[in-house]
């Protein structure tokens, strides 16, 4: 609840792992806010959350180990460079092996180039990659990114896009979006949710098979509701 205004209402969801969940709605729609529960940043007032089988609530600690999140406004140090910003992260998840951790995961998302670099300096696109760079570093099993792809140009996309297939292969991966080709082309399930309720939860094929395809499943859903 914020205030007497109530993000989300009866929401409920299991994601089985490994998978890609696209969750997909309109701007104000709960999507933020469901992944900041998940994440541990807000506290439901009705209702709880797990994560790997843990209470995020009452395991706070523990739930965060397990989970990597990239927020919609990416909060790095601009003023750091990108290896100091990845070994200042690992730091804080008390890496044994920081230095071999940065390395790998600069390499897995593609910052070898750039790794040199002030952060300040690197185009959107490295930027996301240094985002999502510091929800990797600690080989989360939950990876949530909020509209990862947000303001990216079309090889900046494609780019992101398939590092993001390839992460979900072996954990789970909470996507939000309000772009519908976004879900077709990163994501196995998708949730759709309107005004805090969830109005569908389905494979992408199943709603892309109907008439109209995705697009017109969304409208059609958000309507009913």
């Amino acid at each position: 609840m914020f205030g007497k205004q109530a993000a989300l209402d009866g929401v409920s969801l299991e994601v089985p792992s490994p998978q890609v969940l696209g969750l997909l709605g309109p701007n104000g729609a709960g999507k933020s806010t469901l992944m900041r529960l998940v994440a541990g940043y807000l506290h439901p007032s009705e209702g709880w959350v797990h994560v790997c089988g843990k209470n995020v609530q009452k395991h706070p600690i523990d739930t965060k180990r397990n989970i990597g999140y990239l927020p919609e406004h990416n909060p790095i140090h601009l003023e750091m460079y990108v290896r100091e910003y990845l070994n200042y992260v690992a730091q804080l998840y008390h890496l044994s092996n920081r230095k071999v951790k940065v390395e790998e995961v600069i390499d897995r998302v593609g910052l070898s180039p750039e790794a040199h670099k002030l952060i300040g300096t690197l185009s959107k696109g490295y930027r996301q990659r240094v985002g999502l760079a510091q929800a990797l570093i600690h080989d989360p099993a939950v990876l949530i990114l909020d509209e990862p792809t947000s303001g990216l140009d079309p090889i900046q996309l494609a780019d992101i896009r398939n590092l993001i297939k390839e992460v979900g292969k072996k954990r789970i991966v909470i996507l939000s979006t309000h772009i519908m080709q976004e879900v077709e082309a990163m994501c196995e399930r998708v949730v759709i949710i309107h005004r805090g309720q969830l109005v569908a939860d389905d494979t992408v094929a199943n709603l892309c098979s109907q008439p109209g395809g995705l697009d017109a499943a969304f409208q059609s859903l958000s309507k009913s509701v």
